[in-house]
């Protein structure tokens, strides 16, 4: 859906999972034709998020911005929070937001290095 309907045109889509999600683009195989899957999977990059990084996880940020900015503090209905968050996340898409990282990696190597692995 997001690789042939949403992002057509795009050259490259590119999915930020945390370091524990499940999903494999190889299931693709499993279920498409093999030309169709891998047309798919060239077009995709994954980045995944440092294990211990959860204030990384740009989903938790979005979420937490979308109570702050775009719900009601009261939703009367289930219909009412679908209309109120389809809104927000429009506009949202419309701004091209994106996420302005604190400090590089060199620097969070640094700030964090008990996290990294020695090499």
């Amino acid at each position: 859906h997001l690789a042939e309907e949403v992002y057509a045109d795009a050259h490259k889509i590119t999915l930020v999972e945390d370091n524990h999600a499940a999903h494999k683009l190889s299931a693709l195989y499993e279920i498409l034709p093999p030309e169709r899957a891998r047309a798919i999977i060239e077009r995709i990059e994954v980045v995944r998020t440092p294990k211990h990084g959860s204030w990384l996880n740009i989903a938790e940020i979005e979420l937490s911005i979308l109570t702050r900015q775009g719900l009601a503090k009261r939703v009367e209905s289930k219909e009412a929070l679908k209309e109120q968050a389809t809104q927000w996340y429009q506009q949202r898409n419309k701004q091209a937001s994106k996420v302005e990282w604190q400090f590089t990696t060199k620097e969070a190597r640094i700030k964090l290095k008990r996290l990294y692995p020695k090499i």
